[in-house]
């Protein structure tokens, strides 16, 4: 699949917002200290995608009725799901001069109506002519996501048998359906029924 930039300027990709705040103090720490174990950018964002992955947990595994939307109330509480997760590593990469964007999964029901809208990221390494798509959503058994620029190791595989959508667009700030859904929802349950399921 052929990944398109929604803005052309890759300093888009760079930029805080209210979600993505790398400039707030907690994601700057954070930063910090993934720092002092790598060696270069790639080292630092393999290390970050990990922490994310595996530090943060995925609210609807730990059962958490929490919504997290701003990246540091990310890590602040170290919950959130897919799409409060990608806000922090977004953060996280950013932070460090790692161009991140947004982008999504659809996924549909058995019927074939819309199921779910999944949030991951896409990095564009330096030295590199061309984004590749991480999944930090976190793993269980059956999900086995990886940080990877050979081959991409995201939670789900979209193919011919799976009734889902890769959306090729990699926006430099989260949906405004997404956010909106994540910022006026009260708790996990009320965000289910308001979340976008497709794009």
């Amino acid at each position: 699949m052929e990944l398109a930039q929604e803005v052309p300027e890759i300093s888009a990709y760079l930029a805080a917002d209210e979600a993505i705040d790398h400039e707030h103090p907690l994601v700057r720490e954070t930063v910090d200290r993934l720092r002092a174990d790598t060696v270069d950018a790639y080292s630092y964002a393999a290390a970050a995608y990990e922490w994310v992955r595996d530090t943060i947990e995925h609210s609807v595994d730990s059962g958490d009725p929490r919504v997290t939307w701003r990246a540091s109330d990310v890590l602040a509480t170290r919950n959130g799901i897919c799409h409060s997760k990608s806000h922090a590593l977004a953060a996280l990469l950013r932070a460090a001069g790692i161009p991140t964007a947004l982008c999504y999964q659809g996924f549909a029901g058995d019927n074939g109506d819309p199921e779910v809208l999944h949030g991951l990221i896409a990095v564009r390494m330096p030295g590199r002519d061309r984004w590749d798509r991480q999944d930090p959503r976190g793993n269980k058994p059956g999900i086995d996501a990886q940080f990877s620029l050979d081959e991409e190791r995201l939670a789900w595989v979209i193919g011919p048998q799976s009734n889902g959508v890769d959306y090729p667009v990699l926006y430099n700030a989260p949906h405004p359906a997404v956010l909106r859904a994540m910022q006026c929802a009260e708790d996990r349950a009320q965000l289910w029924r308001t979340l976008p399921t497709a794009l």
